[in-house]
């Protein structure tokens, strides 16, 4: 694990301090969405940051965790976001969106 994933932990993502996930409503964002998406393309930081940047502009986006080694990004939302926005701003960035993981 990072130390970026663990600032993340006890930063508010979903899963609690104690690495246990939805065991309380104080843990989540209130009336938050976390959705995983399966990007591929992805192979470096630079990556990363490039997905990251283009979904944190998406309205309503709180967080996005882009994992290059995964595929995976994970983002946090007040409400669902609609996945042609998400592949769309994946798309800007030069990558390729697969779908929810």
């Amino acid at each position: 694990m990072t130390a970026e994933t663990e600032t993340a932990r006890t930063a508010g993502s979903c899963c609690s301090s104690t690495g246990s996930c939805h065991d309380g409503a104080a843990d989540a964002p209130a009336g938050g969405v976390t959705t995983v998406y399966e990007v591929t393309g992805m192979t470096c930081g630079h990556c990363e940051g490039a997905v990251s940047e283009e979904i944190s502009e998406l309205e309503g986006v709180t967080s996005v965790k882009a994992e290059a080694s995964s595929g995976r990004v994970t983002v946090t939302s007040a409400a669902a976001l609609p996945e042609e926005a998400v592949r769309a701003a994946v798309d800007e960035a030069g990558y390729a969106l697969v779908g929810r993981a």
